[in-house]
């Protein structure tokens, strides 16, 4: 009978939406470090829609900001979703303080099958509302531009089934020149097997679809400021982003999603064709990391962790100019609390009479599971993460979020991942 419910409230819910139609919403983000601004800049749809299709007026975790479609004639929720973005991270720079910078955001929402409002909100380190927008949208609007695509060159590496049923990932080549096409697909399996290799991934690989998408670049390799290289590619990508070394972004997402419309996607996983350390994840927005460095695997994974399930850095620094998390309030983030709210994080996996905080384990844990000790053993509240070193605690003494010596996810992290997995595709 609870399947029966679950399968009629889907069929209900997704009946208000245009069937098989993708409605593409552009924003611009702007401000400084203490103003927000969300403007509207264009409205496109396309056939065909990849995006779940259960649980469509929820989200599995906050994040830093939501967007929400209802139906303009009753107020239901048709669907809402949760991301981060580049623009928020600006927002804690110095650049910011004197400065005011604009940032193209992209959203892909299922088309009503009647006349909606969409809403567009923003939150800031505490969860409060920092900034909202809303607009109608009108599925019979002359000005949502149909969108026609050339579809990118692409092959499946691992297509478990119809696009509408699986969690879709495209993992996009970024400064591959179109005779470099057969190293990028190489390069995406590697990515692909490293992801799948981990937990709770390799129990879950049924349930996804990856392509691969290999668009030409007119150059090899991608831009690095900092060495006054520039790079014409695909994306625009480009290292020293905010003026950090490592740190790889694109800015250019509406020619990001310009050149991925027709290939079925919800997750966007870049790899840049360079050998130079660095990359970024962003929370449903993309993951970008370089393909040819020797840390290549464990770092894709790592960003992967960001991008598709919102889990924090659990790494830390003694000097940390940006607080990013408060003691009033507990992070939204699964792997990562402050203690105030610690009964909704990994409070029931603890083994009682825990210390809090608990003390680091001599010795190499990864070493110690291998020889058949269980991860559960290590659990516990350690402090420092999420980039502070004091008050905000991780779950374990070492994970894919803290190093990339790590062998794998923490159990927290696993479980974190396998909520968000079960979330898009309730069976």
């Amino acid at each position: 009978m609870r399947r029966f419910l679950i399968i009629c409230f889907m069929l209900s819910a997704f009946g208000l939406m245009a069937q098989d139609k993708t409605l593409r919403v552009d924003y611009i983000f702007s401000g400084t470090d203490k103003t927000q601004e969300i403007a509207l800049d264009e409205m496109s749809c396309f056939d065909g829609w990849a995006g779940r299709r259960c649980n469509m007026d929820n989200v599995p975790v906050r994040g830093n900001g939501q967007i929400c479609m209802t139906a303009a004639a009753t107020g239901r929720v048709l669907y809402r979703h949760s991301f981060s973005t580049l623009f928020q991270e600006w927002q804690t720079t110095e650049e910011a303080t004197r400065l005011r910078r604009a940032f193209e955001n992209v959203f892909l929402l299922p088309m009503p099958s009647g006349p909606a409002v969409v809403n567009v909100e923003l939150y800031d380190f505490k969860g409060n509302v920092s900034a909202s927008f809303s607009h109608l949208v009108d599925p019979e609007d002359i000005l949502i531009r149909q969108i026609n695509p050339d579809l990118a060159p692409h092959r499946y590496i691992l297509k478990s089934g119809d696009p509408a049923d699986k969690i879709d990932v495209a993992v996009v080549a970024e400064g591959y020149t179109a005779s470099e096409a057969d190293v990028f697909y190489d390069d995406a399996k590697k990515a692909i097997d490293a992801i799948l290799a981990h937990k709770p991934f390799d129990r879950y690989s049924d349930r996804f679809n990856f392509v691969a998408v290999a668009l030409p670049s007119n150059e090899s390799g991608v831009s690095v400021p900092g060495e006054g290289v520039w790079k014409e590619t695909a994306l625009g990508s480009h290292f020293n982003t905010f003026y950090m070394d490592r740190y790889l972004t694109t800015l250019r997402l509406r020619q990001m999603h310009d050149a991925l419309c027709g290939i079925p996607y919800e997750h966007i996983v870049i790899l840049a064709n360079t050998d130079t350390y660095g990359g970024g994840g962003i929370f449903n927005s993309y993951t970008l990391t370089t393909a040819h460095h020797p840390s290549f695997e464990p770092v894709v994974v790592h960003e992967f962790g960001h991008s598709f399930a919102g889990l924090a850095d659990e790494y830390y620094y003694d000097d940390q100019f940006v607080e990013y998390y408060y003691p009033e309030c507990e992070p939204w983030e699964q792997n990562i609390t402050t203690l105030f709210d610690f009964s909704s994080k990994w409070d029931d996996m603890l083994p009682q009479f825990i210390s809090i905080p608990t003390p680091q384990p001599e010795g190499d844990i990864w070493k110690h599971i291998a020889d058949g000790t269980s991860e559960e053993t290590f659990l516990g509240v350690y402090e420092g993460g999420g980039y502070q070193s004091k008050g905000v605690y991780r779950p374990f003494p070492d994970c894919r979020m803290k190093t990339n010596a790590a062998d794998g996810f923490c159990p927290v992290c696993q479980r974190a991942i396998a909520r968000i997995i079960e979330f898009y595709t309730a069976e």
